[in-house]
């Protein structure tokens, strides 16, 4: 009965130790988005945006190395580059720089305005059809991506689509994750071949994912947004942030609020 009992309290300390460290790793994350260094536009979309419960449904620790594929501007890079600075590691996967392209430029001054946040993010080149030199094979624990499949399938279709999701299969280790948030197309609209709305179905994302070897772990409605039926006249840019159709329906677009959006965990066997 005594072995039972210390089995039981030494079990139960090993427990909330475990329970600690987890609380450790949020606080982590939690202390990354709340950071100064981070853009005040950025920051005054995290209520549409949800990095906190996105980032913890895909399982992300501050000891992985994950690729962020098309990382844009930087908004999530903001989040990742300090909370991975110090035990993990971020590459952020995109076009190699070109001072002749505005996007690679301002993202280049970006990581170098503040080294102390982004100083140890590693750029991979990465422009599909032809690039996918972010990682070495079996080398990464998470592949991120955020609003950009409809980018992908707008300039190849299922191909390039396919040849990204197979890129991120390779890179990844047995067990490790592929995490991705989309613009969501209702499955009873048509959609097109390139996309031309920015709404995807998730049915398609799906198909196309376990189609390169993926298996589906996870869906969660973090970043669903009802009020959003994908019919608006521009596509999701009618939408904040971007209100493409400018005066136009404009409070009508901001009471929508930002796309619904499916947020998709995917597993390497």
């Amino acid at each position: 009965m005594k072995r039972f009992i210390l089995a039981a309290l030494l079990a139960s300390g090993v427990a909330g130790l475990a329970q600690a460290a987890d609380k450790a790793d949020d606080a982590q994350l939690r202390a990354a988005i709340a950071g100064s260094h981070r853009s005040s536009a950025n920051a005054a979309r995290d209520n549409w945006r949800h990095p906190y419960d996105t980032l913890a449904f895909f399982g992300i620790k501050p000891n992985m190395t994950v690729v962020e594929l098309s990382p844009g501007g930087g908004w999530y890079t903001e989040i990742l580059a300090p909370y991975l600075r110090d035990n993990g590691k971020l590459i952020a996967a995109g076009p190699a720089f070109d001072p002749a392209k505005r996007g690679t430029v301002a993202f280049k001054q970006k990581l170098d305005a503040n080294p102390a946040v982004f100083g140890k993010v590693v750029q991979g080149v990465f422009a599909p059809p032809s690039t996918y030199n972010f990682a070495a094979p079996g080398s990464v624990d998470m592949v991120l991506t955020f609003r950009n499949l409809h980018n992908w399938i707008d300039a190849g279709g299922d191909d390039e689509l396919k040849g990204v999701f197979k890129a991120a299969y390779a890179s990844l280790k047995p067990g490790g994750v592929l995490g991705i948030e989309e613009h969501r197309l209702p499955e009873a609209m048509p959609q097109d071949a390139k996309t031309s709305s920015g709404y995807v179905h998730e049915s398609y994302v799906i198909r196309m994912a376990e189609s390169a070897g993926f298996k589906l772990a996870a869906k969660s409605d973090v970043n669903a947004n009802p009020k959003d039926k994908a019919d608006h006249k521009g596509g999701v840019w009618a939408l904040p942030p971007t209100l493409a159709n400018r005066d136009q329906d404009r409070e009508k677009y901001q009471a929508i609020g930002e796309s619904d959006r499916m947020t998709l965990k995917f597993v390497k066997p």
